[in-house]
């Protein structure tokens, strides 16, 4: 049995880590409010004391969950999964669900933390990294990632329409705002046949569609 409690996603709406949350509130069909906080605007809206007292680490997502506030988007969506098991977002079997887990993180733990927001300030204030050097740091990380990414794929027997299996999960839910950071930062997709495939698949459902960065609050 779910929560009844009102859920509010704390959400940056060109945040990877945000995208990713709300895909898997969009797969799970749940309601669902959201509270932008625009980390650029006024210095970074999550550096306020008001998101300081839900968040110490002064990052987003942060999901209310009535006044439970659950922290870091892979915790959250695990929390959802347990919540609200129907549907789930990771398969039933320990063997299948470690490989989804170790898909998702080679994208939130391996790619997505070298080219966040607080990086590439940290590379242009203390390096003096131009933005033309960022991008190349951050092309390099995805590249890197995504060949990995796409050998795993193509080795999977349990890999169908989606990472794995025909149903979106939690593998899916990270690869696809990679993907979209990947086009932002203009990186070659052309190596990587599986991953462009299953992303044509995903961004037609509308559960991703409607989790897209540019259909948010605050969209620029």
């Amino acid at each position: 049995m779910g929560s009844t409690n009102e859920l509010v996603l704390h959400d940056y709406w060109r945040s990877s880590a945000c995208y990713r949350v709300r895909i898997a509130l969009n797969l799970k069909g749940l309601e669902y409010r959201l509270k932008p906080v625009h980390l650029v605007n006024n210095g970074g809206e999550q550096h306020s004391a008001e998101h300081h007292a839900i968040n110490p680490q002064e990052s987003v997502p942060v999901l209310m969950d009535g006044r439970r506030a659950v922290r870091q988007s892979m915790a959250i969506i695990e929390y959802l999964d347990e919540v609200y098991a129907d549907p789930p977002l990771l398969p039933p079997a320990p063997r299948e669900r470690a490989q989804a887990r170790a898909l998702a993180q080679l994208i939130a733990c391996d790619v997505h933390p070298l080219n966040n927001l607080r990086v590439m300030q940290y590379l242009e204030r203390e390096f003096g990294a131009d933005a033309p050097a960022r991008e190349r740091w951050t092309q390099h990380w995805i590249e890197s990632g995504f060949r990995a990414f796409e050998e795993i794929l193509a080795a999977d027997d349990a890999r169908g329409a989606f990472c794995h299996g025909d149903a979106p999960g939690l593998a899916d839910a990270c690869l696809i705002p990679q993907v979209y950071n990947a086009v932002r930062f203009n990186v070659d997709l052309s190596p990587y046949p599986t991953i462009r495939a299953i992303y044509a698949r995903c961004l037609a459902l509308p559960e991703f569609d409607a989790a897209r960065p540019e259909q948010q609050p605050g969209a620029v």
